[in-house]
């Protein structure tokens, strides 16, 4: 009996995923450990181990595949000792087992049995067509999924001009939303069949930003969202449609904490260990949240989760988009420790090593941007944490130094914070705190 190799759930919100990429082929052998994939998430695109020993006797979703529902079976693996061509039954019978929609296996999840193909299709109205009239290839017809014709039902595309990029040159859903609305088609919607074609009229006016066009004239190019990018739009609309921001800001005078690196550095430099400033100011924030406890908060609704441990995330910027994996326990730990972390993690994040419990998670966040030259800006916060630090460039500004105007190295910093969960006087309360670690650092290394 061949081993079925499933998508797998490689963090707690994943639903579905893109097969970016198979390492192996059908025929070779491979044991535990073996990388046999590379899969992208929400969040990331990461490796898929096997945890089998055998023979890769079939693959059933092609690199490139997107949308992959989480548990559908992507290949087969043959047992030592079992025949390979023997794995490929499996599939033979599920497909005989469901005839009406055999072809749309290919590149629609096999679990939608209750597929609401009724009339996406002008050409054939009648009033209750059969299921495989949706779905079916024959002819001049343009090969296209049933979601992605729905989708461009909504939206006003002639599926015809679409160029698809699926199995078989088949249209999906991504190609749908990539496309410009063609002609609008006859009213189709009115009759509604049946009740599952109801969702898809339904963002019909909030799939107005799919209409944007190039502007003519200028040369340019389209390039397809990846799943991290999609998430991050999404995310950030939501943060900022739904989270009532505020905004701190103040100056740190940075002269104190950049000798207390070159001294400490200085004894560290046998360890092979180096800090940065960024090491120091997590260092920073984690006390600050455990001297400020009711701003390590996350807003639940009618609840308020109350932290007890300060786990900070550092935004690293990969290829495609942003990560922020996950210092624990910032507060209660040695600075030295912390930039051994951290560089290890921003290593693997650009990557794409991290795993899951390394990347969500986390109480606040930081977001350091000095390293460009900016001086100061707004963070978006990552919910459910309550607020996030936005750090710029320390630089040489004139500065008040005991009542008495002089050069110091100034940093701006700008707290964002959830005022659903967090007031203004706490917030502040948390910046001032910061300010003062920053500019007495020794506080926070005793």
């Amino acid at each position: 009996m061949p081993i079925e190799l499933k998508m797998p759930a490689l963090s707690p919100t994943m639903e579905e995923g893109t097969l970016a990429k198979w390492l192996v082929k059908e025929g070779d052998t491979v044991a535990s450990g073996d990388l046999l994939a590379e899969i992208e998430t929400d969040k990331a695109t990461m490796e898929f181990e096997a945890v089998d020993e055998g023979v890769v006797a079939k693959i059933l979703v092609a690199a490139g595949t997107e949308g992959v529902k989480v548990g559908e079976v992507i290949a087969l693996i043959a047992e030592e000792g079992e025949d390979s061509s023997a794995a490929s039954a499996p599939k033979a019978k599920a497909e005989a087992a469901s005839p009406p929609k055999a072809k749309v296996a290919e590149s629609e999840a096999p679990k939608q049995v209750a597929a609401p193909a009724p009339a996406p299709e002008v050409k054939a109205a009648p009033a209750t067509p059969a299921p495989a009239a949706a779905s079916s290839d024959d002819g001049d017809r343009k090969k296209a999924s049933p979601l992605a014709r729905r989708l461009a039902e909504a939206r006003g595309v002639d599926v015809g001009s679409v160029a698809g990029t699926g199995p078989g040159g088949r249209v999906v859903k991504a190609d749908v939303e990539a496309a410009a609305p063609g002609a609008a088609k006859p009213a189709a919607p009115a009759p509604a069949p049946t009740s599952a074609p109801a969702p898809a009229a339904k963002p019909a006016s909030a799939a107005a930003p799919a209409a944007v066009q190039p502007v003519e004239g200028i040369p340019s190019e389209t390039i397809k969202l990846s799943m991290m990018r999609k998430t991050i739009a999404r995310r950030m609309a939501e943060s900022k449609s739904t989270v009532p921001h505020f905004y701190l800001t103040l100056d740190c005078n940075l002269d104190a904490l950049l000798k207390l690196r070159t001294d400490l550095n200085a004894g560290l430099e046998s360890r092979g260990v180096k800090l940065s400033v960024n090491d120091l100011l997590i260092k920073a924030l984690g006390v600050a949240l455990e001297q400020v406890p009711e701003a390590n908060v996350s807003f639940a609704g009618n609840e308020l989760i109350k932290y007890h441990r300060a786990d900070i995330s550092m935004a690293v910027a990969i290829p495609g988009g942003l990560i922020t994996p996950i210092i624990t326990d910032a507060g209660g730990k040695a600075v030295s420790k912390i930039a051994v972390e951290a560089k290890d993690l921003a290593a693997r994040a650009r990557d794409g090593k991290l795993q899951p419990h390394e990347f969500q998670g986390g109480t606040a966040s930081i977001s350091n941007l000095g390293m460009f030259g900016i001086k100061q800006f707004d963070a978006v916060v990552n919910p459910p944490q309550g607020m996030i630090l936005a750090v710029g460039t320390g630089e040489k500004r004139p500065y008040v130094v005991n009542d008495a105007l002089a050069i110091a190295t100034v940093m701006t910093a700008t707290g964002s914070f959830d005022h659903r969960a967090i007031d203004g006087a706490v917030g502040a309360q948390l910046m001032a705190a910061f300010k003062a670690l920053v500019e007495s650092p020794l506080g926070m290394v005793a």
